[in-house]
Parts: C-alpha cells; structure tokens; sequence
C-alpha cells in the first residue's frame, strides 16, 4: 500500500469517527403517529408524538413540528446552444401547517436534560385546497388556478427499498410529491450581523397523501385539441372498387374511473359508449363487418421547472425548454363486436337536422351525418366499453399543480373487416380518475399500490432537510424560493431558470 492511500484512509477513518462523534452527541428524535394509517385523505386527523431524548444537556433555541408537501422537478435538455442545456430543476413546498403551542412541554430554561423524555404531541388535519398565495404567478384563468390550489398526492414517493416490490406507479424520476411530519431542533448563532438559526437536531416521517378529488367537467375539444372524438372513413367494395358509404365513430368523454377507498370493495368499471353511423351510397350497401373495439390508456406525466400558466400539453412539452412529458400506454380491454345490432333508419329532414356540434345527441344516440350524406336511409349502433384499472399498476388521482400534472387518454380502436381490406379507426378520448375517500383511506390493491403506502420512519433527506445554513429573510418565512436570484419581494411559488452546468443552485426550504 503506497503512503498516499495509507493517509486517504487515515483522513477517510477521521471524519468517520468525528462524525460519530457528533451523532452521539445529537439529541434523538423519533416520531410516532397514534393511529398508524396507510394512506391518509381529505380531512383526515395526522395525531401523533415526538418524543425528544438528548444524550447531554442541550441548550435551543426553538423547536418545530410541521406538516410539509413539497414538489421537486426537474428537465435536462441537450440544445446546440450551450448557454441553455442542462438541466433546470425546481422546487415548491406548496403545504406548510405548522403546530402551536409547544412551549408548555418544554423546559423554561430552553436546556433539554441530558437523558430525561420530552413528549410534544402534534395534530395535523389534511386541507381541502391550499392557499390562494401558493399560485400567484400568471396564469390563464381564473379556472386553473382554483385546479392549482386543489390538493395534489403523493406522486413518485416511493422507498428505494421497496421499489422491486410494488406495482409500476408510472411516474418518472423527473417528478415527485411528498407529505411529511418534519420535527427541528434549532440554536440561533451570529454571524457577522445577522442571527442564524442553526439545526441541531431533525428528523421527518413521510405520510403517503390522496386528497378526495372531485369530478371536473368535461373538457371542451377544440380542433386544435390532440383528442379525437369523432372520425369518418369510406367504405369501399373491394380494392379500387366503389364506395359502400361512410362510417361515422364517435364518442364522448366517459364518466370518471374511481379508485377504491377500501380493499374490501370492488372496483366500479366506468363504461365508454361508442357511437357508430354508416350513411350507405343507396339502399343495398349494408353496414361494413366489424371486428374488435380494443381500449387502451394512455398515462402522461407533465413536469416543467417554471411555473406554468395554462393546462400542459403534447405540443408545449416539445417546444418549451422547461417542460417535459412522459407517457405509458396500457391495454385495458379488446373484444370482438362483429355481431353488433345496426339499425336503420329513414331519411327524415327534421330529425336528420345538422347541429353545430360534433358529438352525439344524448338523447337518440345519434351522430351527426357526414359529410357525404345525401339525405337518405342510414344506419346506427352503438357499442358499449367497459372500463377497468389494471391491477398491476398504481394509479393516482388526475390533478394538476403549478409544476407537475398527471392525466389520462382513453384510446378506442375498432377493427373493420369488409371485404378482406382490413384497418382500424380509432379514438382518443380525455378520462379522469378521481378518489373518494370514506374516512377510513385504505385504498384497495392495484387501485393505489398498497406496499406504496407504508408510513416510512426515514431520515431528513432531499426534501425535508434545508439545503441553507441560515435562516431565510423574514418575507420568505413560510415560503418557497427557487435559486438565489429568485426576487424577495415575490410572492410564491418561485420557480427556478435553467441551472449552471457548474452545480447545483441551493434552494432554502422552509
């Protein structure tokens, strides 16, 4: 062993034991939750204790106990401009509830005695919406930003110990949400002329967050919209023979798929209809033979390091530098529809009227004639879709926040068989999913992954430690910054830029 690596070692070995050292001489923090839940939802009571025991006198200055929800972002682009690429990350603690009253539990003379318990009880309820300064950056509407103060879950908060046990949560490394009981032990210190507030002691339980959701209304469908809720395809005969007649499929956005509140319930399929029309070229063309209605779901991730001003989409993604999306596609279902009931129906003027809308009347089921009807007989049917989760995956419920955003495509695709010329049309449908929780959150298997639930007793690491060693400004107390330029005077969020290829920007969490 030459002497170089003889005195890495020595070095190695010192700051081992120095470390020690100084662990030893931390006081412990541990805290413990009364009523031990999975998964906790809207209104739900977060009771518990932290239980204070320091090896030797310790004198503070402030201890806190708060409930935090924090999101972490980030989106690394490779441009030929090497001012931009990189990686920009942000982050927003969005959730800051901070428990009261402590000083009856401790000690007059701010000292901790050396061996003696101290209990500090704490009781957090989970809120319905946030408050209206957490999104006050620019914004479309009105409309989002009420979306943006809606409570988001527990998103890509998963312990790398369990992650070869639980069910594919989809959600991409670039994006996380976390809840959790932080608890700090703190000493103010000068430095120069300010006084600093420095962390003696901490420690942080995660809590695994889904907020009941309420059902959102339909979306509205542009032609510019990357939905598709209605298509039209000629018919032939043969190859280069003439025309059958048009087919018409349709759809409107289903009901919301519910995840389960209990293990013990089953799960309610939502149920897509699909409308379908054939406008014959005269009255001996049939309705084309049908094949199979195959539903798909597609699952897309948004995530930008700036605060976002309207609903993400495909498009922005691709060309906003500081957006990203991911995205899975699952099979939900196929089956053979060949046997289908067509209809027909005469050409009467009145009731075949043009109406300004695209979608189907809800009241006959009836589509809107294409574009090639001439007025006569026609046909209908209408095929129903039922819609299950896998039970292979977790899910969440749609939300969206001013940095991260999860929704949901329904993909529709129906085979045709006429005259050996196959082919598919096929539709894609927005769909939500929504929580209702009971009171009792113990959402059931393949719902909401159960091993994702556990309460997990975990040190300050990424998002509850504070990446400062001072205390920030008096305006920012309870607030979230991103990168030291963010200006102080802005209310939050703040968001982060593109950061520097020479590090990583330091970011003040509480």
């Amino acid at each position: 062993m030459s002497v170089s690596s003889e005195h890495s070692n020595d070095a190695h070995n010192m700051q081992s034991r120095l470390r020690n050292l100084y662990q030893a001489h931390k006081p412990e923090i541990q805290i413990q939750l009364h009523r031990r839940r999975s998964l906790y939802s809207t209104f739900d009571k977060i009771e518990g204790l932290a239980v204070l025991v320091a090896p030797t006198d310790t004198s503070f200055d402030e201890i806190e106990i708060e409930f935090v929800g924090t999101t972490r972002t980030y989106v690394e682009r490779l441009t030929t401009a090497a001012a931009i690429s990189g990686k920009s990350e942000a982050f927003h603690q969005f959730l800051k509830l901070k428990q009261p009253r402590l000083d009856e539990h401790l000690p007059e003379d701010r000292v901790l005695r050396a061996g003696q318990k101290y209990e500090l009880p704490f009781v957090f309820v989970v809120p319905q919406h946030l408050l209206p300064r957490v999104c006050q950056h620019k914004i479309a509407g009105p409309a989002l930003r009420d979306i943006h103060l809606q409570l988001p879950p527990s998103f890509g908060d998963k312990d790398v110990e369990l992650k070869s046990e639980s069910p594919d949560d989809m959600v991409p490394e670039m994006a996380s949400i976390r809840y959790g009981v932080f608890a700090r032990i703190s000493k103010n210190k000068e430095e120069g002329d300010e006084i600093v507030k420095a962390t003696i002691a901490s420690k942080a339980r995660r809590v695994r967050v889904i907020p009941a959701t309420d059902e959102q209304p339909p979306l509205i469908v542009g032609d510019d919209s990357e939905y598709t809720l209605r298509k039209e395809r000629t018919i032939r005969k043969g190859v280069l023979q003439g025309k059958l007649g048009t087919l018409v499929v349709e759809a409107s956005q289903p009901a919301p798929m519910r995840l389960q509140a209990h293990r013990t319930e089953e799960q309610q399929p939502s149920m897509a209809t699909v409308f379908l029309r054939f406008d014959p070229v005269d009255a001996k063309s049939p309705p084309p033979r049908l094949g199979s209605m195959a539903s798909k779901l597609k699952v897309c991730t948004y995530f930008a390091s700036t605060a976002r001003s309207s609903f993400p989409t495909k498009q922005a993604s691709l060309s906003d530098l500081s957006q990203g999306m991911h995205s899975e596609q699952l099979n939900l279902s196929s089956r053979c529809v060949a046997n289908v009931e067509w209809t027909k129906h005469d050409g009467n003027v009145d009731a075949l009227r043009r109406r300004d809308s695209g979608c189907s009347d809800v009241t006959t089921g009836v589509p809107e004639p294409s574009d090639s009807y001439k007025g006569k007989s026609f046909y209908t049917a209408k095929v129903l879709v039922p819609l299950s989760l896998p039970t292979n995956k977790a899910f969440v419920p749609t939300f969206h926040t001013c940095l991260v955003s999860r929704i949901y495509q329904l993909k529709l695709e129906l085979g045709l068989h006429t005259a050996g010329i196959g082919g598919t049309i096929d539709l894609k449908v927005p769909i939500q999913i929504s929580f209702h929780s009971n009171g009792d959150s113990s959402p059931r298997s393949g719902s909401i992954d159960s091993s994702m639930e556990m309460i997990i007793d975990d040190e300050i690491g990424d998002y509850f430690h504070s990446r400062t060693n001072h205390v920030p400004d008096d305006a920012l107390t309870g607030r979230s910054r991103i990168g030291s330029q963010a200006p102080v005077d802005d209310a939050p969020p703040g968001y982060s830029f593109f950061a520097s290829q020479s590090g990583r920007q330091t970011v003040p969490v509480f």
